[in-house]
């Protein structure tokens, strides 16, 4: 049945209602009934700030980690029948990969090579992230940017089907960057499927085809980033600060074509369907209030912005 099943499916990803729950007083629920389709061949990005869910979600996925309840279809397979089947398929790049310092480069790759039946070879995985003048290195002798590329290049060594990537430009220089977003796009036109958890928002609005976003356990938005932006309800940001008068919530909030109102940063952060029509309304509203403005600013909105209005935190925000 497994073949004609996996050449009929559509998902690389499918996952229903999955929990997860932590033994404790009282427990601890790090996954509330997700849910999430991952199409085959996107680069999908997977958003949320600490605490969300996320990784949770991620490790039972990648098998790393058993579900409380739910269903979790990795290229239509599931770990209890088929594990063998799809560590073959996968290959996973951490955001702290821990590889032995005192192996060379090249044989850190033919012994991740060794785990695969099929696969690409080592030294065909160091030119795909351009580490092939430190094949006779030791690891503990390379740079922290060097050392994410190798990781990146053992999760390629199998040559997967599906590759989640955590992080995976963090370290890494502009031109180190550009040249694994380039993998990643040779990765999607062989049908290929990425799962990216970006450490950089922009990453995930210029690089992703889908996102989704979780918070508290559940999936709480998904899309292309130019719909969930979209969705904002306005695709103008402005930015402003005021001092010697109060200004409230509600009044700006009521002025036209201001969609949302955030505090942030001491001041307001306002998303606008026309800035032109919108900032003579608030610069009025400071005249009339005796206000001084101290900034002003005004920018096309962003996932960023999406972010931050889902789930009150910015991606970077530890706290």
């Amino acid at each position: 049945m497994g073949d004609l099943y996996h050449s009929c499916m559509t998902s690389a990803i499918r996952v229903r209602n999955l929990v997860k729950t932590y033994p404790g007083k009282p427990p601890v629920e790090a996954v509330r009934g997700l849910n999430l389709d991952v199409p085959i061949g996107q680069c999908f990005g997977l958003l949320g700030p600490n605490g969300a869910g996320k990784t949770t979600t991620l490790e039972i996925v990648e098998g790393l980690l058993d579900a409380t309840s739910g269903e979790v279809e990795v290229l239509g397979r599931t770990w209890a029948e088929d594990a063998r089947s799809i560590r073959e398929l996968i290959g996973i790049s951490l955001q702290e990969t821990r590889l032995s310092d005192k192996l060379r480069v090249i044989e850190t790759l033919q012994l991740f090579r060794s785990f695969y039946s099929k696969g690409i070879e080592p030294e065909a995985a160091l030119a795909l992230v351009s580490l092939q003048e430190k094949a006779q290195s030791q690891v503990v002798k390379l740079s922290g940017g060097q050392r994410q590329r190798l990781a990146v290049a053992c999760a390629l060594i199998g040559d997967p089907e599906l590759l989640f990537l955590d992080e995976p430009t963090t370290g890494l220089d502009p031109q180190s960057r550009r040249e694994l977003w380039n993998v990643i796009r040779e990765l999607q036109t062989r049908g290929r499927t990425v799962i990216l958890t970006p450490h950089y928002m922009d990453e995930a609005e210029r690089r992703c085809d889908r996102v989704a976003i979780v918070d508290h356990g559940q999936v709480i938005a998904e899309g292309s980033p130019n719909e969930l932006i979209l969705k904002l309800g306005g695709e103008h940001v402005v930015d402003f600060a005021v001092s010697g008068a109060a200004l409230g919530e509600a009044e700006i909030a009521g002025l036209p074509s201001v969609r949302s109102v955030r505090v942030e940063n001491d001041g307001f952060n306002l998303t606008v369907e026309e800035p032109a029509v919108a900032l003579p309304a608030v610069m009025g509203l400071v005249q009339k209030v005796g206000a001084k403005l101290e900034r002003l600013t005004t920018r096309t909105a962003t996932l960023e912005d999406v972010f931050v209005n889902l789930t009150g935190r910015h991606l970077r925000d530890d706290k």
